[in-house]
């Protein structure tokens, strides 16, 4: 990865992720449809296995939502010019950490200390 942080490159990697995001978006929603109640079709323990199969699917989508949520707001930043920058301290981030994750909105150390 290069020293210096090309804003049009962290762009087109925020919108690839976000369209992938989108088209998984039906996919995710099938699977966490109501499991109807079906005794004839579904048995006890068919009908808890889809059930917990609803949960995951579930989970997996709100994981998905809130990914597309810091997403879009890394696109705003971008768009403001505050990409890349820390909303904590306002320091510049690490141009490796935002190569791994191009939607992070803090540096290494305002992550750290809001882990705690």
């Amino acid at each position: 990865m290069a020293d210096t942080l090309d804003p049009e490159t962290m762009r087109r990697r925020l919108l690839d992720e976000r369209d992938a995001l989108a088209e998984g978006d039906a996919m995710r929603r099938e699977g966490s449809a109501t499991v109807e109640l079906d005794q004839t079709r579904t048995g006890r323990l068919s009908r808890m296995d889809a059930l917990q199969g609803q949960a995951m699917a579930q989970a997996v989508s709100a994981r998905a939502q809130e990914r597309l949520q810091r997403i879009a707001a890394a696109l705003r930043r971008l768009d403001a010019g505050d990409y890349g920058y820390c909303l904590e301290c306002e320091e510049p981030i690490d141009i490796r950490r935002l190569g791994a994750d191009p939607a992070t909105s803090l540096c290494l150390g305002c992550a750290a200390a809001r882990e705690r």
